[in-house]
């Protein structure tokens, strides 16, 4: 990126953080982003030197820039900051922390534990799994009952059940890898620039820093400490200004492909559980089957998200249960009236 294109970037971030600091009128929060605003307008400084005597014109707002602003303005920070993150904008990591209570999540008082409360501890795969299965659980088991409402031959349903399994779990990674990419892309960008300005001004860059662990509550000559210490490891430097400053954590970023694989097979597994009694069975007995296989599958299903939920397991899968049941059986009843009528 060359210098205008940089001093654009903080010509922005600091008319976006005036923005804020307006939405946040009457809070602690406000002095901080006037303080964001105003070491974005000194960055933005450090770039017209760079420009070796050529002068920008003066900076308007574009497109993006203003709905973002009206975005800001009509919901309010906390709901706009992953798209703040995603402009450059800067602090947004404060939001994060007062979604919980203080006690539980203290401020870092030395550098080694920077990040440390942000660190990945397993899981994830085994959420987004049980997601998946539900998921295609959910979704094919419902279009295999209003097939099976519909019409009695077993050749439909398991073709329909077929298809809304294939269906299902191509879109299903499809959308998973776009979505992983796109966040990959977004991080991997915000990280090259911050990357760019710790090595041009990194004083500057320690000084934001600073202003962020104020803002969580450390008091001023220790949060001015730790981010010295910081600025002072490149790489440490880094990952806590991605994490603190844009309040992003690169380290629950996969892999596009993987992450497709992963919920390909998992909704596949999912949606398989109403279709097998159809290859083995026919007639009402294989329906009959379908029903108790889904039926156990979703209780499980909603037992094991409990983990996650922190919900009774017994509750847990009786209520996911009912709602797939639910699903299921108006489906059926859709069917039913729709092969009556086309009889």
């Amino acid at each position: 990126m060359n210098p205008s294109e940089n001093w654009r970037e903080e010509k922005r971030s600091a008319w976006l953080y005036r923005i804020i600091s307006d939405a946040e009128s009457g809070t602690v929060r406000q002095m901080l982003f006037l303080e964001l605003a105003q070491a974005a307008e000194r960055q933005a400084a450090i770039w017209v030197q760079a420009m070796q005597g050529a002068t920008p014109e003066p900076y308007a707002p574009d497109f993006r820039a203003r709905l973002v602003a009206w975005l800001v303005r009509r919901f309010g920070p906390r709901a706009m900051r992953s798209i703040l993150a995603a402009m450059k904008v800067r602090g947004m990591s404060i939001y994060n922390v007062a979604d919980h209570p203080a006690n539980g999540h203290p401020m870092p008082t030395s550098l080694e534990q920077v990040g440390s409360r942000h660190q990945f501890m397993g899981g994830g795969n085994l959420r987004a799994a049980v997601f998946g299965v539900n998921d295609g659980l959910v979704s094919n088991a419902s279009l295999i009952m209003g097939v099976a409402g519909a019409s009695d031959q077993n050749g439909i349903i398991m073709l329909s059940g077929v298809a809304g399994l294939l269906a299902g779990a191509f879109s299903m990674a499809a959308g998973e890898y776009l979505s992983v990419r796109s966040q990959r892309e977004m991080v991997e960008y915000q990280i090259a620039l911050e990357r760019e300005e710790v090595e041009t001004y990194p004083e500057e860059e320690a000084a934001e820093l600073a202003l962020i662990f104020q803002a969580k509550g450390m008091t001023p000559d220790a949060a001015r400490d730790l981010a010295d210490n910081l600025i002072a490891d490149p790489d440490r430097a880094l990952d806590a200004l991605t994490r603190e400053e844009l309040g992003l954590n690169p380290e629950t970023l996969g892999s596009p492909w993987g992450a497709a694989l992963f919920s390909l097979v998992s909704f596949s597994l999912g949606a398989l559980a109403p279709l097998l009694p159809f290859f083995f069975l026919t007639g009402s007995v294989a329906l009959l089957m379908s029903v108790a296989f889904s039926a156990v599958a979703l209780f499980g299903v909603g037992a094991a998200l409990s983990l996650f939920s922190g919900r009774h397991a017994l509750l847990g899968g009786l209520r996911m249960l009912a709602i797939g049941g639910a699903a299921g059986g108006a489906t059926y009843l859709i069917g039913r009236a729709l092969g009556v009528t086309l009889a």
